[in-house]
């Protein structure tokens, strides 16, 4: 087990560990769950419930099983293999509510797992989605990886680490042979890898799942059923629009972004920056990287945030809308440079639409300078940990 990236969400574990007796802590395979749990808590015993001996032990025993091993407590590693496991947890946690920090629950599938802890643990259990790394981790890291390799080889772990291409190559085979028939998708890997082949050259477009259907030969039902089987795995965002009665006629459908830079990449056969910067989806994925840094960073600042785009029929549009609540952002993204007249007026258009307190435009530029009433440009890399005020 490799300790190379300190993780920020780590401070976040250890609080959710404070105040609840169980942590359940999501996000896709190989995002350094794991790595994260049992550095965290060091002392804490680690089960894989997905190894067959663990599995079968746990299902005829699940109490047994979990009290005989938590010393001080146990991390239970794909804990929707053995659904047993919740109400037995239910059954220790109530026994004993003053202790928190006992059960660190990790888990890949999203939707069992939140059906097992809704059904048995609710109110008993904090819930943190690890992201895969930002751009600020992966350039702190103790070896020298530049934010660029963030954009170029996405952000997860053994991706940044070696050769992306082949890691990304592995990582698909073993999801669409392996972790699709576990969710119950008998997916057939020709029809998925022409699926997401076609979502990354139409990234960051609006979702039509009729159109994909077509092309693909098969029902908009059949496309729907695997974009959310995509979006439950962590592969996929469905970015929703923005809705306010402005009596202007706005787009309906979200937007779909393949989440991590380096799967996009390496669906298109782009191995270097300069291959992404000579491909018509540079935009898109320069788009995809600054949306997904936002989101990642905006999660703890503010964890109720809620994130949507905003476009009208006519063509005015805003890649990201972070809502606080009681404050609206608008976040436009720009390869090159930004603040060309015609975005700015855009913005301006869109905060009065979306009553935003301020908008941004993001670019590949560096510094910051104010470019409209409440209009700010900022370069991405003037500070890797900034967040939209």
């Amino acid at each position: 087990m490799h300790n190379m990236w300190k993780r920020a969400a780590s401070r976040d574990l250890k609080a959710l560990a404070g105040r609840f007796p169980a942590i359940l802590l999501l996000g896709a395979r190989q995002v350094g769950k794991t790595t994260l749990a049992r550095t965290t808590f060091p002392r804490m015993p680690y089960c894989d419930l997905e190894r067959p001996d663990l599995r079968a032990l746990f299902s005829s025993d699940p109490r047994f099983q979990i009290q005989s091993r938590a010393r001080p407590g146990v991390i239970l590693d794909e804990a929707q293999a053995v659904p047993e496991v919740f109400p037995a947890l239910r059954g220790l946690i109530d026994e004993d509510r003053r202790t928190n920090g006992r059960y660190i629950i990790l888990g890949s599938a999203q939707p069992d797992l939140v059906r097992g802890v809704s059904e048995s643990l609710a109110g008993r259990v904090g819930v943190l989605e690890l992201d895969p790394l930002t751009a600020s981790e992966i350039a702190r890291g103790p070896e020298a990886h530049a934010w660029t390799d963030a954009w170029l080889r996405g952000g997860f772990p053994d991706a940044v680490k070696g050769d992306f291409r082949t890691w990304w190559e592995s990582f698909l085979r073993t999801y669409v042979e392996r972790d699709l028939p576990a969710l119950g998708v008998a997916a057939d890997p020709v029809f998925m890898r022409r699926l997401l082949t076609m979502l990354a050259h139409a990234q960051g477009g609006i979702c039509n799942a009729s159109s994909l259907g077509a092309s693909l030969g098969v029902s908009h039902h059949t496309i729907q059923r695997h974009l959310d089987v995509l979006e439950r795995t962590f592969l996929l965002r469905r970015l929703p629009p923005y809705f306010r009665n402005v009596g202007k006629r706005l787009v309906k459908s979200p937007k779909a972004y393949l989440r991590d830079t380096g799967l996009l990449h390496h669906l298109l056969n782009l191995t270097t920056l300069d291959d992404v910067a000579a491909h018509p989806v540079k935009g898109p994925s320069w788009e995809t990287f600054v949306i997904e840094e936002i989101i990642r960073r905006e999660k703890r600042a503010h964890p109720h945030t809620q994130f949507y785009f905003w476009r009208t029929s006519a063509g005015a549009e805003v890649d990201l809308v972070l809502d606080r609540g009681s404050v609206r952002i608008a976040v436009e993204v720009k390869s090159g440079r930004g603040g060309r007249p015609e975005t700015v007026q855009q913005l301006q258009t869109a905060i009065t639409d979306l009553e935003a307190s301020s908008a941004w435009i993001i670019d590949e530029d560096k510094g910051t300078d104010p470019i409209g009433p409440r209009i700010r440009r900022r370069g991405f890399v003037a500070n890797l940990d900034w967040l939209p005020t």
